[in-house]
């Protein structure tokens, strides 16, 4: 995509973003961690939409444990996320750098 033919009509550009920007708060996706005791689910804004913690791993003695489960599912979700904006919005978004979508 030729940076200047955005220049040529930012109207129908600030529409095309509005529709995605309303098109990423639909898409989500579940990221866990701990064989299944810490999922998380994100929203394609990155939003933290939902959690859900076992009840095994709530233990005041580990706390540093949770706070690890709960990053590395927060990690496994994004890099789901990422990979389904990249896959839907990939060739729209392929010339432009924003930062954290990784396209």
């Amino acid at each position: 995509m030729n940076p200047f033919d955005l220049l040529k009509n930012p109207q129908v550009i600030k529409e095309q973003m509005e529709k995605v920007k309303e098109e990423l708060k639909k898409i989500t996706a579940t990221g866990s961690s701990g064989g299944n005791m810490v999922i998380i689910t994100l929203n394609g804004q990155m939003e933290m939409t939902d959690i859900k913690l076992d009840p095994i791993c709530v233990d005041n003695r580990d706390i540093g444990m949770l706070q690890d489960l709960i990053m590395a599912a927060h990690h496994n979700a994004t890099e789901k996320i990422q990979q389904q904006i990249k896959e839907k919005y990939g060739a729209l978004l392929g010339d432009m750098n924003i930062p954290g979508l990784n396209i």
